[in-house]
C-alpha cells in the first residue's frame, strides 16, 4: 500500500475517502444523525476496500468465465457486473473496479442510516441513491469541460450508477472514444459497460489511430498484449460518425436487453446519445459532479 486509507469531511460538508488509488467523494442527505452515521459507516467500510481487492488481484485480472472463484464482496460485484458481457467479448473483473467500490460504500451507508440522497463519486464512476420521490441533477461534460447534457435522476426511475470510460480516462482503452459516459442500475454495471462502449468506438487499422501493447504502457495491466490507443490525429467527420457508429450499434443491444439505461458518445467534437429520454437535456456543463 501506498499510504494508510484516510478520512476527512471537506469544507463543503462532504466526506473525502483515500487509499492508494482510490480517491472517493462522498455526500449525502437525511435526517438529524443520519450523515454523520452513514459517513462514520462509510469511512470504516473503506478502510477494508482496497486491501480486499489487492488479495483477489490475480483472479480479477484474468478474463471474466463466470467461474472465478472470489470471495469478497467488491470483488463479487465486479464479476457480476461484468459476467453478461463475458460470452460476447473479453472483459475482466477489473473493468468494473471503480463503480463496484462505489456501489459498496453506498450500500453501506444506506443500511446504517435513513438517507433521503446519497452519491459516492469514485474518480467520476459515481453510485445514486434517492428515496421518497427526491430528484438529482448530474452535469455531464467529456474530458475537455465540452457540455454534453444534465442528466435528471428521479427516485424510483431505475438508474443507481454513472460512469465515464475513454482514452483520456485513468485506464486504458482499446478504441478511440474521447469518453463514453452511460447510465445504469449500479455503478459497476455502469462502469463495465462505459469500457465495453469506449473499446467499440474504433476505426481498426486506421492510419490516424496510433496503438501500443497494453503491457508496455503498464507492466500490471490486465489487458496484457492487447493493442491500446495512445493517439488519434484528427479525423473527417464522417470519420468520426463511422466511429462512433460501431459503438451505437453495441449500445443499442445493451439498451434492447436492459444492461444499460442511456449512452453519451463524445469523439473529437462530435457528440451522440442514445435510450436518455427525458432524463437528459442539453447547456452548460461544468463536470460530472452531482448537485440539487
Amino acid at each position: 500500500m501506498r499510504n494508510d486509507p484516510t478520512a476527512s469531511v471537506l469544507p463543503d460538508g462532504r466526506l473525502h475517502l483515500s487509499h492508494g488509488p482510490i480517491d472517493v467523494v462522498v455526500s449525502a442527505d437525511g435526517g438529524e444523525g443520519a450523515v454523520e452515521a452513514a459517513f462514520a459507516a462509510a469511512a470504516a467500510r473503506f478502510a477494508t476496500v482496497l486491501a480486499e481487492i489487492v488479495e483477489e488481484l490475480p483472479a480479477l485480472r484474468r478474463p471474466a468465465d463466470g467461474e472465478t472463484a472470489i470471495d469478497g464482496l467488491v470483488a463479487s460485484r465486479m464479476c457480476a457486473a461484468v459476467k453478461p458481457h463475458a460470452d460476447l467479448t473479453f472483459i475482466t473483473p477489473m473493468a468494473a473496479v471503480a463503480g463496484a467500490v462505489a456501489d459498496e460504500i453506498l450500500d453501506t451507508m444506506t443500511a446504517a442510516a435513513p438517507l433521503t440522497r446519497g452519491f459516492v463519486n469514485n474518480g467520476g464512476d459515481i453510485a445514486v441513491h434517492l428515496s421518497g420521490g427526491h430528484v438529482a441533477h448530474a452535469r455531464i461534460a467529456a474530458h475537455d469541460n465540452t457540455a454534453l447534457g444534465t442528466v435528471r435522476l428521479r427516485s424510483g426511475d431505475g438508474i443507481g450508477g454513472i460512469a465515464t470510460s475513454g482514452r483520456f480516462g485513468r485506464s486504458l482503452s482499446l478504441g478511440i472514444a474521447d469518453s463514453v459516459t452511460v447510465l445504469a442500475a449500479t455503478a459497476a454495471e455502469a462502469d463495465a459497460a462505459a469500457t465495453l462502449l469506449a473499446n467499440a468506438v474504433d476505426l481498426p487499422d486506421h492510419p490516424k489511430v496510433e496503438r501500443a501493447p497494453a503491457n508496455t504502457l503498464d507492466p500490471d495491466s490486465d489487458l496484457g498484449s492487447r493493442l491500446v490507443t495512445t493517439d488519434v490525429a484528427s479525423l473527417s467527420e464522417a470519420e468520426k460518425r463511422l466511429a462512433i457508429g460501431r459503438g451505437a450499434r453495441l449500445a443499442r443491444r445493451m439498451l434492447a436487453d436492459g444492461t444499460i439505461r442511456g449512452v453519451a458518445f463524445y469523439l473529437q467534437g462530435q457528440a451522440r446519445s442514445l435510450g436518455w429520454g427525458d432524463t437528459v437535456s442539453r447547456g452548460a456543463l461544468d463536470g460530472g459532479d452531482i448537485d440539487d
